[in-house]
């Protein structure tokens, strides 16, 4: 087939507070071996522009907007927080699942979890393995600066599936 009728896999990683030269293929010291050799053989995209908090430049990716066009651009959410992005707006997982991809989301999500219709997995994630917000501990799942926990008990998506486990 030719290049352009094969469907083209789709890998992005983000990584919050990184720095541009925190990895190999931009010569660094640390070894980065696997995200050298995806760097080589893929695309590398320079210019998403960030805010100095994670859930609004979450909120831009996965909605192709500027934060200030999600409601993100006050900041990083808190757990109580009756806010996320709009249910009416089409995420990139979604479009990709709509376009044959599956889906799957590892880390953290932070773009909302006031429903169970914000999380990842009504956001167009098959599976999601991660915590919710941000500042946790990714074994106790304890915020490491409120005393409050990321609880999941029967996370499913659309389908009824069971999704956050490995």
């Amino acid at each position: 087939k030719q290049w352009y009728q094969r469907r083209v896999r789709v890998v992005m990683i983000v990584a919050d507070d990184m720095g541009y030269q925190d990895v190999g293929f931009r010569g660094s010291n640390i070894l980065t071996p696997n995200i050298d050799r995806l760097a080589k053989e893929g695309v590398i995209l320079e210019n998403h522009y960030v805010l100095s908090v994670c859930a609004p430049s979450r909120a831009s990716l996965m909605t192709g907007r500027y934060p200030i066009r999600t409601g993100f651009w006050k900041g990083n959410l808190n757990p109580v927080e009756k806010f996320g992005l709009d249910l009416n707006e089409t995420l990139l997982p979604e479009m990709l699942k709509r376009n044959g991809y599956s889906t799957h989301g590892v880390g953290k999500w932070h773009c909302g979890t006031y429903s169970w219709d914000q999380t990842p997995a009504k956001r167009g994630f098959d599976t999601f393995f991660g915590l919710f917000f941000g500042g946790q501990n990714y074994t106790s799942h304890r915020n490491m600066a409120f005393d409050w926990l990321d609880f999941r008990e029967n996370y499913h998506n659309a389908n009824g599936t069971f999704v956050d486990h490995i």
